[in-house]
């Protein structure tokens, strides 16, 4: 398996925006071909329109189904035929008719077999709004066509930082009433599942973040943390799930608690997203989780500022590539490896759950009136040491 190429899908987005340039830019090394078969779903016309735009010089091998996708060449799938009016740096209909009928297209190949991991550009979620696209993102349309019931989960992720949210694309008023013990539980789990099978960390280590500054105050500032995240932790560890906090978001991140745990589960989406961006700014990959599809794109949006003036970074959209790829491959050696597993004979039967192989939680959790809450310092000083 460490030697096939896989078959990587990679959707244009928003022909206005640097779709098209990082991913010219990421396949100017002919390394990356050497990597994966790339298959861009798109369409030719817009991507002459941007090579000349940025004068550069890219063999594309214009192809109608995956299925004639070569290896060793940048292989450009024909979602439509018609001439799209490009306006760089502007957002239009027209850009996200072109945006979404490519990703009807690669759903549908999906469905097919037609290639193993998807990419996909930035696209503008105004713009692509339509009677087939009424959701807030990629994230939650791929799982209404291709997760088979299934829940996703966003984890934006750098190297070791993996950052997931409860919930995603929400006006910030409605946060506090989306914020529920079962949604965190779910989330949780979903990300608990990723980091096994996905990335083949054995005992995940999880950090969840309060909702209200300063954990809530005893209440002064909130009682979420109290009333739904506390008693959410406290059902992932009878779950056998690794789950520690909540702690203060600013504190956490400013004090480099999240170097000691394996990913961070935020409430919402710039309380997570924030300091993410701040200390990954360059290579950092959205992951979808939780779907059978492996879903990647880089962390930035269309960027309607600088396109068509060769100033993109295509360094997020490698990593995507990257990712999608190890997790490919890690989600097959795991489902391998799990496929029979043997029973364990009676003295093992003690250890069926990771949690009987660790030591007690560096704190415990459950509160009531008489028990004194932590602070967010003492909940830093007390959270768990990196492994050697």
């Amino acid at each position: 398996m460490e030697n096939e190429k896989i078959r990587v899908a990679i959707t244009h987005g928003d022909t206005n925006g640097i779709g098209y340039e990082v991913i010219f830019k990421a396949f100017e090394d002919p390394m990356m071909l050497e990597l994966c078969t790339p298959i861009i779903y798109g369409s030719p016309r817009a991507a002459a329109y941007h090579r000349k735009a940025l004068e550069m010089e890219l063999n594309v091998n214009i192809i109608n189904t995956a299925e004639e996708a070569e290896e060793g060449k940048l292989n450009l799938l024909t979602t439509f035929e018609e001439e799209v009016k490009i306006e760089l740096g502007k957002p239009s209909p027209e850009a996200g008719t072109a945006a979404l009928t490519a990703l009807e297209r690669a759903m549908a190949d999906f469905k097919e077999n037609q290639y193993d991991v998807l990419v996909t550009a930035p696209i503008n979620k105004n713009n692509i709004q339509s009677d087939a696209f009424r959701f807030c993102g990629h994230t939650e349309y791929i799982e209404e066509k291709v997760g088979d019931g299934a829940k996703s989960l966003m984890i934006l992720m750098s190297g070791n930082l993996r950052v997931a949210l409860v919930t995603t694309h929400l006006a910030v008023k409605d946060i506090a009433a989306a914020i529920t013990t079962e949604k965190i539980v779910e989330k949780a789990t979903i990300l608990h599942d990723s980091l096994k099978r996905d990335f083949r960390i054995t005992n995940p280590r999880i950090a969840v973040l309060s909702l209200n500054p300063h954990v809530g105050d005893n209440g002064l500032l909130g009682t979420e943390e109290q009333e739904m995240i506390i008693p959410a932790i406290n059902i992932l560890e009878e779950n056998n799930i690794q789950a520690f906090g909540p702690y203060a978001a600013d504190g956490f991140f400013g004090s480099g608690t999240y170097t000691k745990f394996d990913a961070v589960l935020a409430m919402y989406h710039d309380q997570g997203l924030a300091p993410f961006k701040a200390l990954a700014s360059e290579s950092g990959v959205n992951y979808t989780a939780g779907l059978p599809i492996v879903r990647t794109s880089p962390d930035h949006g269309t960027a309607y500022d600088i396109a068509g003036k060769n100033k993109a970074d295509h360094n997020s959209l490698r990593h995507a590539i990257y990712t999608a790829i190890d997790v490919y491959r890690n989600r097959s050696n795991y489902d391998e490896a799990t496929a029979n597993p043997l029973k364990k004979l009676y003295h093992e039967r003690r250890e069926d759950g990771d949690k009987a192989r660790f030591a007690q939680k560096p704190r415990d959790f459950k509160r009531d009136n008489k028990q004194e809450q932590t602070t967010p310092t003492e909940q830093q000083d007390n959270a768990p040491q990196a492994e050697e």
